[in-house]
């Protein structure tokens, strides 16, 4: 399958401007989805059983996910994708949750940058080899 963003007909990057501008439009604050989620997190922060309840519910189902997405690591299909997934949810609520986040996406940059390098290396050295 093509990669459109290098389509000719298309210039380097436009999808990914494009989807930057989709995810800014989303993101409004006075869309009326973001204010009922705000009304609703409003109501949730003045009763404090209600506030625990919810930060225990996220903690489990971020968990579960993030445990889940580990199980399939190893496995063809979106693993990390699902880990990230969960630390997105337990970093709603928990800050500890958004450092990891950010500390496994840069460590997985450097580990896809190494690879990469590793791959192109040995091409090279079979191609001069040939």
């Amino acid at each position: 399958m093509a990669d459109p963003a290098r389509r000719p007909d298309r210039e380097p990057f436009a999808l990914e401007r494009e989807i930057a501008a989709e995810i800014v439009e989303a993101e409004r604050p006075e869309r009326p989805i973001r204010r009922w989620l705000r009304a609703v997190r409003r109501r949730i922060d003045r009763h404090p059983g209600l506030r625990s309840a919810y930060r225990f519910g996220v903690g489990v189902l971020g968990a579960v996910i993030a445990i889940g997405g580990l199980a399939l690591v190893p496995l063809p299909g979106p693993g990390w994708l699902v880990v990230f997934l969960g630390l997105a949810i337990l970093g709603t609520e928990f800050a500890w949750a958004r450092r990891l986040a950010g500390r496994l996406k840069r460590l997985l940059d450097r580990f896809w940058a190494w690879w990469r390098a590793r791959r192109a290396a040995r091409q090279a050295s079979a191609a001069h080899a040939d």
